[in-house]
């Protein structure tokens, strides 16, 4: 499927930018991007394959917490090879084709994963609400239609949105402000009137990731009335600290979000870096913390590694002794 009406455009690339004002040191900067990389792709492949091996991980929380790590790689997938190519080879050139397959896929896992994240926090209200009616609520059926609901309606909003780039044509500049090419970024280098991909972009913000956030911040009301109807101070922060690896995923991939929202929309002119870092922590922070914080946190993904690997020891022992 070809992107970009190439006929009427002057170009027909774009140009991805690094990190501004730091062009001279792309070779030092790509060792931390490169080490955050490779902890985010061993860190959520574990999570996956542990949980999918364990037959004991395969209840609604861990079952949450794949698709959480499934979000976070493929985002991973499409964000820091980009940026890895232009620190190694200065390689900034992409095609219309290819940055608008980028762009869907970035704000698909964006999206996916916000929704995720909304689930998670439905698991931890039932999980303190309705302990003992907990496996009756969230059965396993349940869990694979919420994961459909999530798909579906992530391709319902999204698949429209470079359907919608095809029309537009671009003259003014082909250079993106960002590493990787994001909706709102694209739409400022076009000529064409883009009325309509402005608001229907503003409706996917507002009906996603917006409307996930109030739900949000609605089921932990919910817990915390709850947990305050708790008799027992230690009750209350066993519950509590049931919730603290999900807030903390809430925290770092919401945050750098509404903080870039508002400095669009009210805040004042800064500087052009500050919005890419923002950008960049939303989008590859996440998938770097969350698997370290649900490992450090959640001692049965913990035991499970920690097994994985004592097999892999005593059997590279047991080879070595017999050879």
């Amino acid at each position: 499927m070809h992107y970009g009406n190439s006929t009427n455009s002057i170009f027909s690339t774009f140009l991805v930018t690094g990190l501004p004002g730091l062009e001279a040191m792309n070779i030092w900067i790509s060792i931390p991007f490169s080490v955050m990389f490779f902890i985010t792709l061993m860190g959520n492949m574990s999570i996956i394959a542990i949980i999918w091996r364990e037959q004991t991980l395969h209840v609604p929380m861990y079952l949450f917490l794949a698709m959480l790590a499934a979000s976070d790689l493929g985002l991973s997938l499409f964000t820091f090879p980009t940026m890895l190519r232009i620190f190694w080879l200065d390689a900034r050139e992409i095609t219309f084709s290819a940055c608008f397959t980028q762009m869907f896929f970035i704000h698909t896992f964006q999206d996916f994963e916000s929704a995720v994240i909304l689930a998670m926090a439905f698991d931890r209200y039932v999980a303190i609400a309705y302990p003992l009616r907990y496996s009756s609520i969230l059965t396993n059926n349940v869990i694979v239609k919420i994961g459909l609901a999530i798909a579906v309606r992530t391709m319902a909003i999204q698949v429209p949105l470079p359907i919608l780039l095809r029309r537009l044509y671009f003259c003014h500049s082909n250079v993106l402000s960002h590493s990787y090419c994001l909706h709102p970024d694209i739409l400022k280098l076009s000529c064409s009137n883009t009325r309509i991909n402005s608001i229907f972009g503003l409706f996917v913000l507002l009906s996603s990731m917006g409307l996930d956030f109030l739900l949000i911040l609605f089921s932990y009301i919910l817990i915390l009335k709850t947990v305050l109807s708790v008799a027992s101070h230690g009750g209350r922060l066993k519950a509590l600290n049931t919730c603290f690896s999900h807030l903390c995923a809430v925290i770092l991939f919401f945050t750098p979000m509404i903080c870039l929202s508002v400095l669009h929309r009210f805040g004042p002119k800064v500087p052009s870096h500050i919005y890419v870092t923002l950008a960049n922590m939303h989008f590859l922070i996440p998938p770097v913390m969350n698997p370290i914080v649900y490992v450090v946190k959640t001692k049965q993904i913990r035991d499970k590694i920690r097994k994985l690997f004592i097999k892999k020891e005593s059997g590279k022992f047991q080879v070595t002794f017999i050879t």
